[in-house]
């Protein structure tokens, strides 16, 4: 992107979940990404750099995404939050009487602030609503917050609450995200920024998918239950990720905590 184009990030001492303000510049339109705190310092950023901010678009509707949309309204009360409808309604049956005042982005959606272009991409899987947001200027390389789809050198669980499929997981990164042009960096829903190029090149979950590294065979048990270890990967949160195979034949991607070595 344009190097007026500006991007500043919050991230929770717990979660480990990004907050992000997008800017087309100092004064120009602003916007956040999702709402999981600390807000404060992104409310400090926008007034230092003149910002008005309209919008937070959520990626999708677990608690340590959306937990300070309160207090981003709070600060600026004409805030419009967009999340998919799906989410919107797993926001809901969360019990956050907040979403009913939300409105809806869906993907193929564009919205413009300035000259950024924001475009709504279908990314389900970690959960069934889930939205990346590609962000473009027009100058440079592009920029897509993934939220919990895509992280540098992992990848999002199947298990969480909204979820879909592990086949829903990996077309979303192979069939989308890793269809953007290398060079465009991934402002990840966790921990630290990478680009589609390194994750294409370095992420072990993608090297398998490319066919470049071979399937583990290790026994394991998750949850007490058989299943082979196809991968024991790196996670945001310096843990592990795993993709497990269970006897039918389908696949999940779980936490590595959940994964116990060895087995009949």
């Amino acid at each position: 992107m344009a190097n007026n184009v500006i991007v500043e990030r919050s991230t929770h001492p717990q979660f480990v979940s990004n907050t992000f303000l997008v800017a087309d510049g100092e004064g120009g339109p602003a916007f956040f990404v999702d709402a999981g705190g600390p807000v404060e310092p992104l409310i400090e950023a926008a007034d230092r750099l003149g910002l008005q901010p309209t919008h937070i678009l959520l990626t999708h509707h677990h608690y340590d995404h959306v937990s300070e949309v309160g207090k981003l309204r709070e600060r600026w009360p004409d805030l419009e939050v967009l999340i998919s409808a799906r989410e919107q309604e797993l926001l809901g049956a969360s019990g956050d009487g907040g979403a009913s005042s939300y409105g809806n982005i869906e993907a193929g959606d564009e919205l413009s602030f300035g000259k950024l272009s924001v475009r709504a991409l279908s990314t389900p899987g970690h959960t069934g609503g889930m939205l990346s947001l590609l962000v473009s200027s027009g100058e440079g390389p592009g920029a897509v917050f993934t939220g919990d789809t895509l992280f540098k050198d992992s990848v999002g669980g199947v298990k969480a609450p909204g979820h879909t499929s592990y086949a829903d997981l990996r077309d979303s990164i192979m069939g989308t995200l890793m269809e953007l042009p290398p060079e465009t960096v991934i402002h990840p829903g966790h921990a630290a920024d990478t680009t589609v190029g390194r994750e294409w090149e370095q992420n072990a979950f993608i090297r398998i998918w490319r066919g470049l590294d071979g399937e583990g065979s290790e026994r394991c048990t998750v949850g007490g239950e058989p299943a082979t270890l196809i991968l024991l990967g790196d996670d945001y949160d310096g843990g592990h990720k795993a993709w497990v195979r269970w006897p039918d034949g389908s696949d999940d991607i779980v936490p590595g905590s959940k994964v116990e070595r060895g087995g009949p």
